[in-house]
């Protein structure tokens, strides 16, 4: 808790008063262009990779980058995704995996999560791109990495069931992308949902 104590001192003492105008402006004003939906690993930074300034991104992270499919029901995820898309009207929804997933991994390598019931409940939403990445993993590219980008195909796919969603999407006002980020080079790939070779982002 110090470093964190401490880095709240730095930041009203240095970064906050180089950045007034704009946090003036954001108080009235959230108008994100953005839903990030990325993995809660603490090595994955939306605002660091996208060099994005605050207010820009609306961030949704959920262990593995997962996206339940909607269903009825309370949902904190699902209430996030319609926030930003109905409420705020992003223009743009990224769904952003990365190499070394500790989730994917504990897919990929069938590790026991007995003791963990929560987080073996949770994954169980990539069991479609566990399927997928099972079947189409190469030598070269290995399990692990193939999961990880079946899973970014399959949460879009999720994603698109959201009413909020489709309807942005028939109407032409939203784009869903898919990444991976690769977190020793600082990578970003686009991953395309049909299932075609990787490209660079940006």
């Amino acid at each position: 808790m110090q470093d964190l104590t401490e880095g709240v001192a730095r930041f009203q003492r240095d970064v906050h008063p180089a950045k007034a105008e704009l946090f003036a402006h954001l108080a009235t004003t959230h108008r994100p262009t953005t839903l990030f939906i990325g993995c809660s690993d603490a090595r994955v930074v939306p605002e660091l990779i996208t060099q994005s300034e605050p207010g820009e991104l609306f961030v949704i992270r959920t262990a593995g980058n997962l996206v339940p499919a909607h269903a009825p029901g309370p949902d904190a995820v699902a209430a996030g995704i319609e926030y930003a898309v109905a409420v705020l009207g992003v223009r743009g929804i990224v769904v952003c995996g990365h190499f070394s997933c500790g989730a994917m991994t504990a897919l990929a390598e069938r590790h026991d999560l007995t003791a963990t019931p929560a987080v073996a409940d949770w994954l169980r939403h990539a069991d479609a791109a566990r399927a997928r990445a099972s079947a189409s993993a190469s030598a070269a590219e290995g399990e692990v990495s193939a999961l990880v980008r079946e899973n970014v195909r399959a949460q879009l796919a999720n994603l698109a069931t959201h009413p909020s969603v489709a309807r942005a999407l028939a109407q032409h006002t939203l784009t869903l992308s898919g990444w991976v980020y690769d977190i020793p080079t600082g990578t970003v790939e686009e991953v395309d949902p049909a299932g075609r070779p990787p490209v660079p982002a940006g």
